[in-house]
C-alpha cells in the first residue's frame, strides 16, 4: 500500500482484528444485554468494544473527530475534517442471539467521505478492508462487484415482503430474497460477489455503512438512497432514509425499480 492514509489504515486494520477477539470472547456466553430503547438492543460486548476502540483510534490521533453508535454524539465532530465512525457490533441482535451474522465496522471519513474501513465477521473470520483509491480486499483477495446488469435471477439481500406489497417482483423475475441483520455485512457481501444487491428501506446511521460503502466502492460498487442520492457523513444527523447497495452495472436497473419508493417518516 502506497496511500496518504496508510498509517491510518493499519491502525484501524489493527485495532478492528483486536476489537474482533473481544467479541469472540463474549459471544455464545453468559452476556448481559439490554434496550437502549424499545426493539434497540445493546450488549456488555458492544460497551467493551466501543471504550475500546475509542481508546486506541483517539489516542493515536487526538485531534480526529468521534462518532460511535454507543457513546453520546459530540457537536464538535462537525467541526473536524476527520472522523471515527464506528459500530462496534453491527447486528446486536443477532451477536445476542449466537448467531454468526454481526460485524466490526471501523471508518475513517475526511470532509464527510470515507476514506479507509474495515468491516469483520469475527465468527467466520472474514477480515473486509479498503483505503480510497487502493482497492477493496477479502482477507487480502482484491474484491470486484458482479457486472450484472439484469435484475432477473438476482440475488438480493432484501425484504420479499417489501416487494410483494410494492408490486416490485414482476420486475425481478427469479430473484432470490434472503436477510441478514448485520447491514454492513450485507453490503460488503454485495463487494464480493456473494450477492447482487442490499437494499435497506427504513433509515440507517452513518455507523452502520459508512466503512461498508468504502468497501463497495472500491470494489465496484455503488451505495445511495433510492433517489440516487450519493451518501455524506459526519452530518448534523448521521442518518440516510434509504440505502441501495449493488455493482454499478446494476444500480441503474434498481433505481428504476424503486424510484418512486417513499420512505417512511
Amino acid at each position: 500500500m502506497n496511500s496518504r492514509y496508510q498509517t491510518e489504515q493499519e491502525e484501524l486494520d489493527k485495532a478492528v482484528r483486536q476489537a474482533g477477539k473481544i467479541a469472540l470472547s463474549f459471544f455464545n456466553s453468559d452476556l448481559k444485554s439490554w434496550e437502549k430503547n424499545p426493539g434497540d438492543p445493546v450488549s456488555e460486548a458492544d460497551i467493551a468494544i466501543d471504550s475500546f476502540l475509542k481508546q486506541h483510534l483517539l489516542n493515536s490521533h487526538p485531534d480526529y473527530g468521534w462518532l460511535s453508535e454507543e457513546t453520546a454524539d459530540d457537536p464538535a465532530r462537525l467541526n473536524k475534517s476527520r472522523v471515527w465512525i464506528i459500530d462496534p457490533i453491527d447486528g446486536t441482535r443477532s451477536f445476542i442471539a449466537g448467531k454468526p451474522e454481526f460485524t466490526v465496522c471501523a471508518a475513517l471519513v475526511e470532509d464527510g467521505k470515507p476514506v479507509c474501513a474495515a468491516v469483520f465477521n469475527p465468527v467466520t473470520d472474514e477480515f473486509f478492508e479498503a483505503t480510497l483509491g487502493q482497492g477493496a480486499f477479502l482477507n487480502g483477495e482484491k474484491l470486484n462487484c458482479s457486472d450484472n446488469r439484469s435484475l432477473e435471477n438476482t440475488r438480493l439481500l432484501a425484504s420479499r415482503k417489501a416487494f410483494e406489497w410494492h408490486n416490485w417482483l414482476e420486475d425481478t423475475p427469479g430473484a432470490d430474497f434472503e436477510h441478514l441483520n448485520s447491514i454492513a455485512y450485507r453490503i460488503v457481501l454485495v463487494a464480493s460477489q456473494q450477492y447482487d444487491a442490499s437494499l435497506s428501506l427504513s433509515a440507517k446511521s452513518d455507523w452502520d455503512i459508512a466503512a461498508a460503502d468504502l468497501i463497495l466502492s472500491e470494489a465496484g460498487g455503488l451505495s445511495t438512497t433510492t433517489k440516487g442520492h450519493h451518501l455524506v457523513y459526519n452530518q448534523k444527523v448521521p442518518l440516510h432514509e434509504t440505502v441501495i447497495s449493488s455493482g454499478q452495472a446494476l444500480h441503474p436497473e434498481l433505481m428504476n425499480v424503486l424510484g418512486d419508493f417513499v420512505p417512511k417518516k
